[in-house]
């Protein structure tokens, strides 16, 4: 996902959790002698949910940590930027914000180190800290490269302008046939680089009742054959979401794909009205995006041992109550027993004027399929771009 702004004030989380998760590195990486500037780069705009606790680590332990240096990227160019670096020795990338994206290319093309594996004791027990949902896509997900930071139940959502679309779709075929007679009127953002483009693709598998939705090449015959029809009403995919976003509040397009941190968040910021409404159609199934932290191969030892003390601390309660943003990833947290009173009051005050009640309710009653595999996801996102979004280029 696009970043589009950030901040949430995390509550006082204390440095002992932190120290705690640097100590007793006698055994593998050792922790540096003098403290290590951290290069981290975020391609899935996950720092509007973790810079606080970032930069909240590095300020308590200034004996690991003398600088953060924070840039951002699209995330389709990252795999092949930090591939070559490790093919010349050069990596100056120490940590990787990721979405499903870049994640599954670096667990398909073998550039993140196998931290759950070579460094479990230097990490939590995943099945002690992570919620149900969550440990859910860190196993099927994030294998042992991925260390999951941030959750959301996701989409599919679509998102609309109540006073432009006056009868809402209940199902797929109506949904069809309202993008058929009013085209130009709704788009989505390309699955590889998009959180709402990347539940949407794979959700209409089960919203289809194709045969296998784990197969994006062998089981999604319904899927593929939608697609294809509803891009008869569509001029071109944007390449991330703030474009869509952007879209429906200008009143360019009356519907788009949405999740519930892109509802919430984008009318927080004025992007899009406050009375934008959202609905589902039958047969969803959440689809859940989770956002990753990754060390490429070739980061040093000693920083190596920092970044997992930093991974660690990540997954406190204090840090991931600042995961409630200002519903940019709803809920946020990954962890177990992180209620939304212990975010800030900010992020309390922003759920409770610009959230809707209904979501908790559909978080509850639909049921939450794991995405495709790493592999096979790579495969659904190089397919649609072959037969679905070829040919409709951006307008000029």
């Amino acid at each position: 996902m696009v970043d589009i702004t950030r901040r949430g004030v995390i509550a006082g989380a204390s440095s002992l959790a932190a120290l705690q998760a640097a100590g007793a590195f006698a055994q593998g990486v050792q922790l540096p002698s003098s403290p290590v500037a951290l290069n981290i780069i975020d391609v899935a705009g996950n720092l509007q949910l973790t810079q606080v606790s970032l930069e909240r680590f590095a300020k308590e332990n200034p004996k690991l940590v003398s600088r953060l240096n924070f840039s951002r990227a699209p995330s389709p160019e990252l795999p092949a930027k930090i591939k070559a670096q490790q093919q010349a020795n050069r990596v100056d990338i120490d940590l990787v914000l990721t979405g499903p994206g870049a994640m599954s290319d670096g667990i398909q093309q073998g550039l993140w180190i196998d931290v759950w594996k070579s460094h479990a004791d230097k990490l939590p027990k995943a099945e002690a800290v992570y919620h149900e949902q969550a440990l859910m896509m860190q196993r099927n997900f994030g294998q042992n490269e991925g260390v999951a930071v941030a959750y959301s139940p996701s989409g599919p959502l679509f998102e609309y302008a109540p006073e432009r679309l006056k009868k809402v779709p209940k199902n797929a075929q109506e949904f069809l046939d309202y993008v058929k007679q009013n085209p130009k009127r709704f788009t989505y953002a390309r699955p590889v680089n998009s959180g709402p483009g990347w539940t949407f693709l794979q959700g209409m598998p089960y919203i289809l009742g194709d045969t296998d939705p784990s197969d994006p090449m062998k089981g999604w015959d319904k899927t593929w054959a939608y697609l294809k029809e509803l891009g008869s009403g569509v001029d071109y995919y944007p390449a991330g979401t703030a474009a869509t976003m952007k879209e429906l509040g200008e009143g360019t397009r009356d519907v788009i794909v949405s999740t519930l941190g892109w509802d919430i968040n984008p009318r927080v910021l004025g992007i899009v009205p406050k009375e934008a409404q959202t609905f589902v159609i039958d047969n969803t199934h959440w689809i859940p995006d989770t956002q990753f932290m990754c060390i490429p191969k070739g980061v040093p030892n000693d920083k190596v041992a920092v970044l997992l003390a930093l991974m660690s601390f990540m997954l406190t309660p204090e840090a991931q109550a600042a995961t409630y943003d200002k519903g940019y990833f709803y809920p946020g947290p990954a962890v177990k027993n992180v209620p939304l009173s212990m975010a800030s009051q900010e992020s309390r005050d922003v759920l409770k004027e610009y959230g809707r009640p209904h979501y908790d309710e559909l978080i509850t009653k639909l049921p939450t399929k794991p995405p495709l595999t790493p592999e096979r996801l790579v495969a659904a996102f190089r397919r649609w771009d072959q037969e679905i979004g070829v040919g409709h280029n951006a307008p000029q």
